[in-house]
């Protein structure tokens, strides 16, 4: 007798059940927040605490004059996604006919998206789901890949071996790979190394040696901060640490996001 596979039971009960949402992925490091809403993205809440951000030991000589100096950033929790934003959410929020990306797929990353593109996409979430969606800031995004207060101090997000997490421009076959098919890094959290460059909040600016508190980036500058690579480029910019800047105009193949909300909890 043939035996049915653990996830198509586990569907069959979440379609019966209506409202039922999905058990916890057990390497996740905390509790994610998911939702049956096809629109809404899985969430991982990330607890806060205090990190160095910017160039650290483990990154050896690769650093660059951006990523530095490295200084203490204390962050409130938050959520983040577990995924960057595929494309079959992006047209479920945009329209079914509005896909700008040049690879076309459900489960691959929305691409060619420019950070305005980006601001309506949430404007249109948080009016249709009532809640308030934002990107998250270039901390949180560090935080985050580096895992939180559960941080192996990896070079790449959940891995010295970026091969292991990260489509980049020597394993990527020059495309995109749909979201979540490398490790997850220490928090259940995926791409946050390649496959695309995910827009951050903040303006691109130079780092501070003072230590902060959530801090919200540049007060001035008029390019946006990206981070973490992409399949089109080498695997040095996938680090954790890695910084670049576009215009918020700018849009390309390799350009893309995922969502974040802000917490109450500690």
């Amino acid at each position: 007798m043939s035996t049915i596979p653990k996830r198509l039971i586990l569907t069959a009960l979440f379609v019966l059940c209506g409202v039922c949402a999905w058990p916890q992925d057990p390497q996740n490091g905390d509790a994610a927040a998911f939702s049956p809403n096809p629109v809404e993205p899985e969430m991982i809440f990330v607890t806060g605490g205090t990190f160095t951000m910017g160039c650290t030991s483990e990154q050896g000589s690769d650093c660059w004059e951006s990523e530095e100096p490295a200084h203490q950033v204390t962050l409130s929790g938050f959520y983040i996604g577990k995924y960057e934003i595929n494309q079959a959410q992006w047209k479920a929020v945009m329209g079914a006919d509005n896909n700008p990306s040049r690879f076309v797929g459900d489960d691959l990353p929305v691409e060619n998206v420019n950070w305005n593109d980006v601001q309506e996409f949430i404007k249109r979430l948080n009016a249709q789901t009532g809640k308030i969606w934002r990107l998250p800031t270039e901390a949180e995004w560090e935080y985050a890949a580096r895992g939180g207060n559960q941080s192996w101090r990896y070079k790449y997000s959940g891995s010295g071996n970026v091969d292991e997490v990260a489509w980049h421009m020597d394993n990527s076959g020059d495309r995109t790979h749909p979201v979540g098919t490398k490790v997850a890094n220490e928090l259940g959290i995926y791409d946050m190394s390649g496959n695309v460059w995910e827009w951050v909040n903040d303006l691109f600016g130079s780092y501070s040696d003072s230590p902060r508190v959530d801090p919200q980036g540049s007060a001035s500058g008029s390019f946006r901060v990206v981070r973490g690579g992409s399949w089109g480029r080498y695997a040095q910019l996938a680090r954790v640490t890695a910084r670049y800047s576009f215009n918020p105009g700018d849009r390309g193949g390799t350009l893309g996001f995922r969502l974040a909300r802000s917490s109450d909890k500690p």
